[in-house]
């Protein structure tokens, strides 16, 4: 059995604060990463590396809206060949002089405010000769189907949370149609009553919407993998839509192996990245020393006692891409002794 671990932000991005790795327990991880190879590769986030691991190219943007439509979706409504475009709510706060973007995880929408707000941007676009219908198929996530409005390049949600939105705003030919857009949609959320009742309980208002992730749905998925362990929207519709087994992320490596097959696994371990984006240093410790604990501690179990046969970990930073790879037989190099893991975010 083969263990592939995606984990975005294993090293804290900003190396400007070494003392966050100091008084760190992380005696599995530190274990592992002493008897692993190591390979690098140019630095790409968690969206990109999860579509090309199933085939998937870039279009103008990378085609996350249509592939995660095949889940969001259902039965009723479907991809097809038409271009898709993700138009996530979205909280802006004014700091000096820019906007700063937070994304859904730090606030809290319901089913009747996404409609609400999505029917309104429906009937305005509408009013104004466009056919842009705002779908919440989910309350954080909203889809606009193009029927006549040339799409733009834009940037990955996940490339702006808790950055200013000026160098991220859509680019590209058609730019200045599509950074109208997202300036109607503020202006139009502004001033709704459903804002003011939130602003009035203390919770932030839902005054934008991000486009992003536009495309057409590929027209084939592959993937070496026999099953993929996730809570990732995407991992699991890239799954889906390639005929990989998928299922949601055990809590634990023991209960994970419980019901694990022999094959090709890839388990995405993502509690480090919304830690890391949002600058929690305290909550990315937390996280990294519960992941320690409850996977790396037994996986390098499993690896001892012969279960596993090989484990690649990769990490996604800022200026790289990092993969560690482990076998059985390198259990065996004795002279490897464990490095703080200081160590390797220094390297």
């Amino acid at each position: 059995m083969n263990l592939h671990l995606l984990v975005p932000s294993l090293f804290w991005p900003d190396a400007s604060l070494p003392e966050i790795y100091r008084d760190l327990p992380l005696p599995a991880l530190e274990n592992l990463l002493t008897k692993c190879s190591r390979t690098d590769d140019e630095p790409e986030g968690m969206e990109p590396w999860l579509c090309r691991a199933f085939g998937v190219q870039k279009q103008l943007d990378w085609p996350v809206a249509p592939i995660t439509l095949q889940g969001d979706g259902g039965e009723r409504i479907k991809a097809g060949q038409d271009y898709w475009i993700r138009a996530d709510p979205v909280h802006l706060r004014i700091e000096r002089d820019q906007a700063v973007l937070a994304d859904s995880r730090v606030f809290p929408i319901a089913p009747e405010e996404a409609h609400q707000l999505t029917s309104l941007l429906t009937r305005h676009f509408s009013a104004n000769g466009l056919d842009m219908k705002f779908l919440p198929l989910q309350p954080d996530r909203w889809y606009v189907r193009l029927v006549e409005t040339p799409p733009a390049h834009t940037h990955l949600l996940s490339d702006v949370i808790d950055h200013g939105i000026n160098d991220h705003l859509p680019y590209g030919s058609n730019n200045t149609i599509w950074r109208g857009f997202f300036n109607e949609v503020q202006m139009l959320l502004h001033e709704h009553p459903l804002n003011q009742a939130r602003e009035g309980r203390g919770e932030p208002s839902i005054n934008a919407t991000w486009f992003w992730g536009g495309g057409t749905m590929p027209e084939s998925l592959v993937s070496d993998y026999s099953q993929v362990w996730s809570n990732d929207v995407l991992a699991g519709c890239l799954a889906l839509v390639s005929g990989t087994g998928q299922a949601p992320l055990p809590p634990s490596a023991a209960i994970w192996r419980q019901s694990t097959p022999s094959g090709n696994h890839l388990v995405v371990l993502d509690s480090l990245h919304g830690k890391a984006q949002y600058h929690d240093p305290y909550g990315w410790r937390e996280s990294l020393k519960q992941l320690d604990h409850n996977w790396f501690a037994p996986l390098w179990a499993m690896l001892k006692q012969g279960e596993i046969d090989q484990v690649t970990l990769t990490s996604l930073e800022n200026k790289k891409v990092r993969n560690f790879t482990v076998r059985r037989s390198d259990l065996r190099k004795f002279w490897r002794r464990p490095k703080a893991i200081a160590m390797y975010a220094a390297g």
